[in-house]
């Protein structure tokens, strides 16, 4: 699966792998960038949520999608000056759609974020992704796949504890706008040349989560030191992981790396216990292993291509 269409990670870049050209990494084994990028996403996120308490979720991803935005925005930034010039309004409505579902899938999880477990949250997300790649492959056996990942995701529910039902609704909300950013992601990658087509969309997603952010925030943005933090997690969270992604798809099958990225939840889990002390039960891991066995089963069907922009 390429990067667009593999389970990956929330607010992560698809469709444009074989469009921009990531920094170098020398001689870094291709699955070791997978997993440094996987572990660099979890600890943004683990981050966070240690913040939350200071800089609300909302707030938080303004931070993450600013920070994103700048960043794209000048690697981006000759391309930009003509973009609405050499592109027709339905790419740019592609675009902009792209924007508006990173902004509020990367709301919604961390929403989850601040009500259930870190890798409970990731764990149910993952629905999304999986059900695209399970649509995509068309196979009968594809929906014994679908069958765990939803066993999984009951016995995440009921595996231990009194569980928000909200924080499972907003990671349940988080994997729909993931889905729908796969779809965006494929399509605006088709019609925009390098990083434009996601700066334009990071662009739109932070002006659409502004208002929110702002008003959550107040004067914990204007606090230098909760800014770096916030800017860090940005880092942390978005630019990181897409320069080792990107580097190690340039070095290793999509399929590979579509099965290395469905360790996610089980690392997300793991970064939960170590920075915010979020202890699963027994049956909980079991359930994150059932998801992450689903992830990989799917990760391993046949690849289609996107269709053509129209």
């Amino acid at each position: 699966m390429a990067l667009a269409e593999a389970p990956g990670s929330y607010g992560r870049p698809g469709g444009f792998a074989a469009r921009v050209r990531p920094l170098s990494f020398g001689m870094v084994p291709p699955p070791a960038l997978v997993l440094l990028g996987i572990l660099s996403l979890q600890v943004g996120a683990g981050v966070a949520k240690h913040l939350f308490e200071q800089m609300p979720p909302s707030a938080m991803v303004l931070m993450r999608l600013l920070t994103s935005a700048v960043v794209l925005g000048f690697l981006a930034r000759k391309a930009l000056r003509s973009v609405l010039r050499d592109h027709s309004r339905k790419s740019l409505a592609i675009a902009a759609g792209f924007g508006l579902s990173l902004a509020l899938m990367n709301f919604s999880i961390y929403q989850s974020f601040s009500r259930i477990p870190l890798g409970m949250a990731v764990t149910i997300e993952f629905l999304g992704p999986l059900l695209i790649s399970i649509v995509a492959s068309r196979r009968a056996r594809d929906l014994l796949w679908a069958v765990l990942a939803g066993a999984g995701v009951v016995m995440l529910a009921r595996g231990g504890g009194e569980v928000d039902p909200v924080g499972i609704a907003f990671a349940l909300l988080a994997g729909a706008c993931w889905a729908a950013y796969i779809l965006f992601s494929a399509s605006t990658g088709q019609r925009f040349a390098g990083s434009t087509g996601l700066a334009v969309a990071s662009i739109v997603g932070t002006a659409a989560i502004l208002p929110m952010g702002v008003h959550a925030g107040g004067s914990a943005l204007l606090d230098p030191r909760l800014l770096l933090l916030g800017v860090a997690v940005g880092v942390l969270s978005s630019v990181i992981p897409y320069s080792l992604e990107l580097e190690a798809l340039r070095r290793m099958p999509p399929r590979v790396f579509g099965i290395l990225m469905s360790l996610e939840p089980a690392v997300a889990a793991l970064v939960g216990v170590v920075l915010l002390n979020e202890v699963l039960s027994g049956r909980q891991w079991v359930a994150i292993v059932c998801v992450v066995v689903a992830c990989a089963g799917a990760a391993l069907g046949p690849q289609k291509q996107a269709p053509a922009p129209d």
